[in-house]
């Protein structure tokens, strides 16, 4: 295993120990912490969360994040792992509790399950397990059969550009359970509540090589 110095960002939004504990489980001891100076040391960046999309970025800009995950993730390519609220706010935009501006770091918007329009008329939020399919290459599924199942927990979903996807999820409809771009990975499962799967997950993040 690299030896790696992973911080995991504390914008207060959710479980937060909870990731921490999944990395301890495959050997690595990330750090929580929103210290802008442990932030630039650190080799890889996770932003985990739970909650609602306006509060994240609205945490993220009053702690003065934005700036430093910009240079650190999208200037000097450190491998990005962003789970749940952590994967919606690398979008444009989200329309939950109103328009509200994302990271922007992929092409996508964050829409409400809305099952209208389909035979299954489905809970929301999605919670528990699913299925999770493969569509391209990313290496943090390695090692992880197809169509396993991941744990989610959530009632916005990812729309965004097919080149980027690189699993999906049905839900009544087929939506993005994770998309792969450059030296960004995000999933809107928690690998963090997936036993054997997400922890082999998390192990393909530690052991990622930064040069992408």
């Amino acid at each position: 295993m690299l030896n790696n110095q992973i911080v995991i960002i504390d914008y207060n939004m959710g479980n937060l120990r909870s990731v921490q504990k999944a990395f301890e489980k495959v050997g690595c001891d990330a750090v929580i912490t929103n210290n802008h100076k442990i932030i630039k040391n650190a080799s890889k960046v996770v932003l985990p969360g739970v909650g609602a999309f306006k509060d994240g970025m609205k945490n993220l800009e009053e702690l003065g994040l934005i700036d430093i995950l910009n240079e650190e993730v999208l200037e000097n390519k450190k491998p990005f792992l962003g789970i749940c609220l952590g994967m919606q706010l690398i979008a444009s935009k989200s329309y939950e509790n109103g328009e509200t501006d994302g990271l922007g770091w992929v092409d996508a918007e964050v829409v409400k399950f809305d099952f209208t329009d389909y035979d299954k008329k489905l809970k929301i939020p999605h919670v528990g397990w699913n299925n999770v399919s493969y569509k391209n290459n990313n290496l943090l599924f390695d090692g992880i059969a197809n169509n396993s199942d991941f744990y989610f927990v959530h009632s916005y979903y990812f729309k965004t550009n097919v080149d980027i996807v690189t699993s999906t999820t049905d839900y009544g409809f087929d939506f993005v359970s994770s998309v792969n771009k450059n030296n960004i990975y995000a999933f809107q499962f928690h690998p963090e509540k997936s036993q054997t799967a997400g922890l082999k997950l998390i192990e393909n993040f530690v052991n990622i090589n930064g040069e992408l």
